[in-house]
């Protein structure tokens, strides 16, 4: 969406009558307009962060969709199109539904902590929090409030958070526990690009169940083969509700890579932003169990997470993982970049900037890989396109409009990363959008097709299957004999469950609610929820 409909500069607006921030209206006087425009600036600008949106009047309606800021060549006013509210708290236009801050003029200020004085104020191993009193230098940025005013809390980013994790350090990071470079584009073993097998990742979110099970079989068929002669493989995010698990224990058994999603999929976004450690826990770790119960999962194969709406979680969310022993993540979006990222651990610090609206991006350093999201360039002719911003889920990229434009699409960024440093490329989906969209699946698989037949240095392979390379890297003449990759090479038979049993379960934590939920286990006394993943009652 556009994200501004008009800019003006302040003298173009204060020609017409315009609202000042005390409700009141006047008009440029041509004698004592600059005196006035002046000191208005001035006061508006006051105590205003560089870059920062604000109203000058509070409400709904179009003051919901007015919003000024103060450059260094004058004031500039927006609005937001017709449709959409200004989110203070976002800095971005956004749908009106979503925007709950509309009698909010600014940005809520925080006090911010003091850490870099001319004279220390507190003894070594302590910082010193915005009202001066000492803290322990480990208490910033734990996710706690420890300092009076919270202000250990207030500059956490990757650049001020005391307890950041340091740059990559090739010396100390190494294979195959640590992978790190400066800019993230380096290749894992130094090999030269073209002995590099190209790795793809398809991978599809949500719930796995009628809706879209044919649609799997389509594109798994059994007939698409790899260069080693073993069945293309994808990985599934897997979300609970509506989730039949006797086809979640079909798809795990097929060979293909089953992986979490949450257990509620909360749908506000702010939640998975702000959640606590027990928080993430309950939803991850919860999601776990549920699917290695009810999906009769026992190799301890479930290792992977991603956030709904890739809302990262900070250094909760990886605290989490680290403590339940989640091997990656796969919810960070880096943005578009020639060439594209590899995967790293978040032992060092991120390669690249956290990209996306008001993320929370881990600061310090944990025991995780990161699947880095690489953006997809969408661009129909990117050697005479001008730039457009990348996206991350293909179904995000909202020009793509016929079959042809998606076919040209997938070829041109497999070319970005093929000729480039043969960084795996992710192919994020949503099963509807190619479901509802025939003429896309048509391209999609038709293209599949061809890199296969074209090609003998191509995978397509699941998220834990590229970690399994990059620890030990192997040639494209190596790969095919690569151990990792032929588990579960082509696997036949008949399906471990035939007819999945039924239950209509209710749960005290989805009150009003009888869901059905599909398994080959016994049926459990009620419906698997967060305090209660196994459904036996006892929270």
């Amino acid at each position: 969406m556009a994200r501004y409909a008009r800019v003006a500069t302040l003298a173009a607006c204060l020609i017409f009558t315009c609202a000042v921030a005390n409700g009141h209206r006047w008009r440029r006087q041509a004698d004592d307009a600059p005196k006035k425009e002046d000191n208005l600036e001035l006061e508006l600008c006051k105590n205003k962060d560089a870059g920062e949106w604000f109203r000058l009047i509070a409400g709904d309606g179009d003051n919901c969709r007015d919003v000024i800021q103060c450059t260094a060549s004058g004031i500039q006013a927006i609005r937001c199109p017709a449709g959409l509210f200004f989110d203070i708290e976002k800095q971005t236009c956004d749908w009106k539904d979503a925007v709950k801050n509309c009698k909010v003029k600014n940005k809520e200020r925080k006090v911010k902590p003091l850490l870099y004085t001319e004279e220390p104020l507190c003894q070594d191993g302590f910082l010193a929090c915005g009202d001066s009193n000492c803290i322990e230098r480990g208490l910033f940025c734990n996710g706690e409030k420890d300092c009076a005013d919270g202000s250990d809390e207030n500059s956490c980013d990757i650049d001020n958070d005391p307890n950041r994790a340091p740059p990559c350090d090739p010396s100390q990071c190494v294979l195959p526990d640590c992978f790190c470079s400066e800019d993230g584009t380096v290749i894992p073993g130094d090999l030269p690009a073209k002995d590099v097998p190209q790795m793809i990742t398809i991978t599809f979110d949500d719930a796995i169940n009628n809706n879209n099970i044919e649609l799997y079989k389509e594109i798994f068929n059994g007939k698409r083969k790899n260069p080693n002669g073993c069945d293309i493989k994808a990985t599934f995010f897997v979300s609970h509700k509506y989730t039949n698990y006797s086809a979640v224990q079909e798809t795990h058994r097929k060979g293909h890579e089953i992986a979490v999603h949450s257990i509620t999929h909360n749908d506000d976004e702010r939640f998975w932003s702000n959640a606590t450690v027990d928080d993430w826990g309950k939803e991850m770790a919860g999601m776990r169990v549920i699917i290695e119960k009810f999906a009769n999962i026992t190799d301890n194969s479930v290792v992977g997470v991603r956030a709904p709406y890739l809302r990262v979680g900070g250094n909760n969310q990886f605290t989490m993982m680290e403590e339940q022993a989640f091997l990656y993540d796969s919810t960070i979006t880096a943005p578009l970049s020639n060439p594209p990222l590899w995967p790293y651990t978040m032992y060092f610090r991120m390669p690249h900037r956290c990209h996306g609206n008001l993320q929370s991006c881990p600061t310090r350093s944990h025991a995780v890989w990161e699947m880095v999201m690489n953006e997809l360039d969408r661009r129909e002719d990117p050697n005479n396109d001008e730039y457009l911003p990348g996206c991350a889920m293909v179904d995000s990229c909202s020009n793509i409009l016929s079959g042809d434009q998606f076919y040209n699409f997938l070829n041109h960024n497999f070319d970005r990363h093929y000729d480039q440093n043969r960084a795996p490329l992710g192919l994020y989906f949503h099963a509807a959008w190619l479901k509802n969209n025939p003429e896309y699946l048509e391209a999609f698989l038709y293209w599949i097709d061809e890199i296969l037949q074209s090609h003998n240095d191509v995978y397509f392979v699941t998220m834990t299957q590229v970690i399994q390379w990059i620890q030990n890297p192997r040639t494209i003449t190596e790969a095919k004999n690569f151990e990792p990759w032929r588990e579960k090479c082509s696997v036949e038979g008949i399906p471990a469950c035939w007819v999945p049993i039924s239950c209509k379960l209710t749960s005290k934590e989805v009150p009003g609610e009888t869901i059905n939920l599909q398994t080959c286990v016994r049926c459990p006394a009620n419906y698997p929820w967060l305090n209660d993943p196994i459904g036996d009652g006892r929270f």
